[in-house]
């Protein structure tokens, strides 16, 4: 029950600062370009994603336990805060790196016809987006995989998540919003190649998978951005953020709960959201050419 509790207190810490985050993210990125700011955000967030377990994993082969190998992590912690502290006094005001007259033009309502229709692109793409851990407990159970193979291979789809961001992110700053389609594009191959029973099938999966999510975590988030006001901006993210994870959620429970009754009824409903959501995207298209 406290590893539990110490899980919903990170868990409820991320809530709060993702959207102020993305928020701050998308006021500093406007004049390098969004698609590639977040996606150099991305690539920094799975290089220390990386880093950080390997530090521990050196920290216990050389005899340490878990209490040391937790204190060695307050150091980088507490840099962060260190460094956060410095930006918030030298750049009390970030909103003031985004000062254009179109910002404040488009999206003047945050509930707004094309807000609304990516919000629901968003919660169908995502909802048919499998979780890696249901993609895991099938590699396990069906022994495809061994216990040492299997987070060797979600390293590997967390490498190409932070190559594919700096890629997908220079392709959003040329082509715009129409870089999206690749996400349900992509998706619709993942449930037939990651709940395969081929190894090399499902390899190929896991590493769609991970280009999948380096567009999730770029290009989804940096269109918030060009579609809402600056005025709007902090509350646009909050509800983005909501969406995403309650359609992850819902979507997850949804495939773990068919997964047990027919793998097949798991590859029907993943691919059924997002061929919905393509028709969505079409109309998000169309609204957005009309502003």
């Amino acid at each position: 029950w406290v590893a539990a509790l110490f899980i919903i207190l990170e868990r409820a810490g991320k809530a709060f600062r993702s959207p102020a985050r993305d928020t701050i993210l998308s006021y500093a990125t406007k004049e390098v370009g969004r698609g590639f700011g977040f996606g150099l955000h991305e690539a920094l967030d799975q290089i220390g994603a990386i880093i950080g377990p390997l530090i521990f994993s050196f920290i216990l082969f050389f005899g340490g336990d878990y209490r040391s190998g937790f204190s060695i992590l307050w150091i980088p912690a507490l840099i962060v805060i260190g460094i956060l502290t410095i930006a918030r006094k030298q750049l009390p005001h970030p909103e003031k790196m985004e000062t254009s007259p179109e910002s404040e033009e488009k999206g003047s309502k945050i509930f707004s016809r094309i807000f609304m229709l990516y919000s629901l692109f968003t919660f169908l793409a995502v909802a048919g987006f499998a979780n890696f851990p249901l993609v895991a407990y099938h590699l396990k159970t069906k022994s495809i995989m061994s216990d040492f193979q299997i987070p060797t291979f979600f390293a590997l789809a967390m490498g190409v998540d932070a190559l594919v961001a700096l890629i997908i992110g220079r392709a959003y700053d040329r082509v715009g919003l129409k870089t999206l389609m690749v996400i349900p594009l992509l998706s619709l191959f993942i449930p037939f190649l990651a709940f395969s029973h081929n190894a090399t099938a499902v390899i190929i999966g896991i590493i769609i998978w991970g280009i999948v999510l380096g567009v999730h975590e770029t290009i989804m988030r940096a269109a918030v951005a060009d579609l809402t006001a600056i005025s709007h901006r902090g509350l646009a993210y909050g509800i983005f953020n909501t969406i995403y994870g309650l359609s992850w959620l819902l979507g997850g429970a949804l495939l773990g709960i068919l997964y047990e009754i027919s793998i097949s009824y798991l590859i029907v409903l993943a691919v059924l959201f997002e061929l919905v959501s393509i028709p969505v995207f079409l109309m998000l298209e169309r609204e957005q050419e009309k502003v």
